[in-house]
This record gives C-alpha cells, structure tokens and sequence, in this order.
C-alpha cells in the first residue's frame, strides 16, 4: 500500500485546490466491475470531506445510484478509506471476485 504524502489522494485535492473548494473523497472501495456493469452492487460507499453540506450531497449521489452511503468524517479519514483499497484488491485477487465493503450492526431502514 503507498499512500501519497499528503495522507490520500483526497487530501492531495484539499491541499492542492485550498480550503475554498469543498472537496469529498468516495467511492475508492467500489470495485470498477461494478461502477462499470451499473447493476447488482452490494456494497457501501465511505464519504469524507471537510464540509458536512458537500459530504451530504454527495452522500444523496451514492443513494440515487442505489448504495448506501455513510458519512465517514473528514478528509483526513479518505487515507483509510483509500488504504482499505489494497486490501479489497487483494481479496480480489486471491478469491477471483470483486468484494467490497459492507457496514454491519445497523437497524434496517424502513421504507
């Protein structure tokens, strides 16, 4: 796993467009088998960003794809979200798959 000095690539952004653009890292634990098929994804999508209103929009774009889509704190966080990445790609790997992340132990939402 190598991570860019700033900590992510999302932070990298933050860094590089300053603190006036609302950047949101998400999506990195998504395997692009899935984003490319557009169907028949089970797994969630972690968003951080240092603005909460951005990381809600963005939040609401993972949700109109059918994904959940869970606030994961600042941009800072996107290292571990991003460094989860390795993994999952070697999981991949290992059981010719294309796994992602679930968040577990919460109530189901009714509809």
């Amino acid at each position: 796993m190598q991570l860019p000095p700033e900590g992510s690539a999302g932070q990298a952004a933050q860094l590089l467009l300053g603190d006036a653009v609302r950047v949101v890292s998400a999506f990195q634990n998504v395997a692009a088998h899935h984003l490319q098929e557009g169907h028949g994804i089970e797994c969630d999508v972690l968003v951080c960003g240092n603005d909460k209103d951005a990381r809600a929009e963005v939040v609401a774009l993972v949700e109109d794809c059918g994904l959940r889509g869970f606030h994961a704190g600042p941009i800072a966080n996107a290292a571990a979200a991003e460094a989860l990445t390795s993994v999952i790609i070697n999981i991949n790997r290992a059981f010719k798959c294309h796994a992602g992340i679930r968040i577990t132990g919460l109530e189901p939402v009714s509809e």
